[in-house]
């Protein structure tokens, strides 16, 4: 998810218990939920470098990890001049629990998209997504505000009824609110289950799925679903509040097999695009000197644009006689889509 929704979901975790574990609670949380976003850094570095790094180490269980180890450490280390309270405050395995709280929510946020984690990195290059919520959630970003706000509004009320001179917010009331965001999660995930089986239970001009998936949409009763046939790759809209209707699915027909195709496949470029994309889809044209291929994952043109941030794309250049000339990966951003 984007790096507002990680910032509100750690300051969300800072007024439950986790603020009596440490005095520093805020900070380490904010800290430790925020550090994997830093291989965003690798954008700056092409899309080569960013398609390698994103998502890989730094949202990995080891990755995880570390970060909590390292912000634990840090902190522990900044307390040291500080008073003895203050200390004891940051110690490190206290500041641990903290920390690994908030770096493993990022962890978890992330799964919940479409984009996906490497998460046995270094282990499996394997990508995890679950695909049950958008990387901006508008209701999400309702929710998580309330869990930080209203238990201080609720703070407020309670001094001014009990006539106490401080009540600490937060506690239960946050916790309870972070709990309704816990069901909205499961809320989506129940409904996107109910969409691959609508997606998966239907025929697509007569052929039937050989496998699809659901992407998400700032609503939970409607999804975007590709499901790949023999022949094609389809794009459907999957409203769970209406009818669905097959019929409506835009088909992104598959090119025929070419030796220069399959050379462009077993391009560099292509083989790090291919380890990464789900549903990739390629077109060729015929230029004056040979072919040019470009292949995209149709999973981005599926998604929220708020989820397309970083989409790379393959452009391989193909003599007549089905040779490379050139292969290089590049952002979407700078490539116009294909004609259809």
């Amino acid at each position: 998810m984007e790096p507002v929704t990680h910032a509100l979901a750690s300051l969300a975790l800072s007024q439950t218990r986790l603020n009596r574990v440490s005095r520093l609670a805020t900070p380490m949380l904010l800290v430790s939920g925020l550090a994997a976003d830093l291989d965003w850094l690798a954008y700056l570095g092409g899309p080569r470098l960013f398609l390698a790094a994103h998502r890989t180490a730094t949202h990995s269980l080891l990755g995880t990890m570390v970060i909590a180890c390292a912000t634990a450490a840090l902190f522990s280390q900044l307390a040291r001049p500080h008073s003895p309270a203050t200390r004891r405050a940051t110690q490190f395995f206290p500041a641990l629990i903290v920390c690994f709280a908030g770096a493993v929510v990022h962890l978890l946020l992330d799964l919940f998209t479409s984009y996906g984690v490497k998460l046995l990195w270094p282990f499996s290059g394997k990508w995890y997504a679950w695909d049950f919520a958008p990387s901006l959630d508008p209701l999400v970003l309702v929710l998580l505000p309330a869990a930080i706000l209203l238990p201080r509004l609720f703070g407020l009320v309670t001094q001014e009824i009990s006539g106490r001179s401080k009540v600490q917010p937060g506690g239960r009331s946050t916790a309870a609110m972070l709990l309704l965001v816990l069901l909205y999660f499961g809320g989506r995930a129940v409904a996107h289950q109910n969409a691959l089986a609508l997606l998966n239970a239907r025929v697509y001009r007569g052929e039937a799925p050989l496998r699809s998936a659901a992407f998400p949409a700032s609503s939970p009763l409607n999804w975007t679903g590709l499901v790949e046939t023999p022949d094609a790759i389809d794009e459907v809209q999957v409203p769970l509040s209406g009818a669905f209707d097959p019929e409506a699915a835009r088909p992104h027909f598959k090119p025929a097999d070419s030796p220069a195709l399959e050379s462009a496949r077993r391009s560099p470029a292509a083989q790090a695009f291919l380890a990464f994309a789900r549903f990739p889809f390629a077109t060729q044209e015929e230029t004056p000197s040979g072919y040019l291929i470009e292949i995209r994952d149709l999973r981005f043109a599926a998604a929220p644009p708020a989820d397309n941030l970083g989409e790379v794309v393959v452009i391989v250049t193909v003599s007549p006689q089905a040779q490379v000339i050139a292969n290089q990966l590049q952002f979407a951003a700078t490539t116009p889509p294909p004609s259809r």
